[in-house]
């Protein structure tokens, strides 16, 4: 009988080194995440086409590109959202820790713990903010109140928003500010205890103060978390990240150490679309 692949494996390749960057800048994180040659189709129509690239533990790694071009697309591969839509299918490899995700043995509930989503528009349950953060471990067999308080309150913190809601844990999420939302659904996600934490837009229905908020705790997360973040902002993506990966029309066009990526890409398209000639 076949063995449910969970994705618990230690990492094992410590050497990666990403395109277009000076190795000796990652030598000291592994690769976590790792596409070589992935394909994502929609029926016929490939949503990103061959893509090979590496993600680090520990950092934060920004996708960036025009509308359409396959930043959400493999973004969510990484957890195997795309698979709620029919009539898809895949090429190539995408492993977390090690692991081929895409094999059939792979038990999806295991690895949409350990790779969380934040989404574009804060999404809390119709629910209590407890019992928000509490889904997702009772869900995993935890039902001690204790226990279920410290996780609530350690995810809350976690997510900079305990101070302003330790007095309303009963009362409903959907009171919560747009801002205090979507750090909500933060917490909810730290709750499962995920290595990587992948998010689509997180700040687009956002006011600026409330973005700033976020980046914020994005930077606080890092020291936890393996973070790839999808944004239009490339100023955002310039502040909290620390590789970039360029997408267009499906294709990853260049990776690289951030810094590098926005003062002195490779790739002409690369050039254009960071100083707005087009996208």
């Amino acid at each position: 009988m076949n063995k449910t692949i969970t994705l618990d494996k230690s990492l094992t390749n410590k050497t990666n080194s990403a395109p277009d960057s000076d190795s000796k800048a990652h030598q000291q994180s592994a690769a976590l995440i790792k596409a070589e040659n992935f394909s994502f189709f929609y029926g016929s129509k490939a949503g990103v086409k061959d893509v090979t690239i590496d993600i680090y533990q520990g950092k934060v790694t920004a996708i960036i590109g025009p509308s359409g071009c396959g930043k959400s697309t493999f973004l969510r591969s990484i957890n195997r959202m795309n698979d709620l839509i029919p009539n898809t299918r895949t090429e190539g490899v995408l492993s977390v820790n090690g692991n081929n995700i895409y094999d059939k043995r792979v038990n999806l509930v295991n690895l949409r713990q350990q790779v969380g989503m934040v989404f574009q528009r804060p999404n809390p349950f119709a629910k209590s903010i407890y019992d928000n953060i509490a889904f997702g471990p009772r869900l995993q067999g935890i039902s001690n109140s204790i226990e279920l308080d410290e996780i609530v309150e350690s995810c809350l913190r976690g997510a900079a928003i305990w101070d302003e809601v330790k007095d309303d844990l009963k009362k409903s999420a959907l009171a919560l500010s747009g801002g205090q939302q979507q750090r909500l659904c933060i917490a909810r996600t730290l709750a499962t205890k995920p290595r990587v934490v992948l998010m689509d837009e997180p700040c687009s229905a956002l006011d600026p103060v409330a973005t700033a908020r976020i980046e914020d705790l994005i930077t606080e997360l890092k020291e936890k978390y393996t973070i790839v973040i999808v944004t239009h902002n490339m100023q955002q993506a310039a502040r909290v990240s620390e590789y970039t990966a360029f997408f267009c029309m499906g294709d990853l066009v260049e990776y690289g150490l951030t810094d590098q990526l926005f003062t002195n890409p490779v790739q002409k398209s690369t050039e254009d679309y960071i100083t707005g000639r087009f996208g």
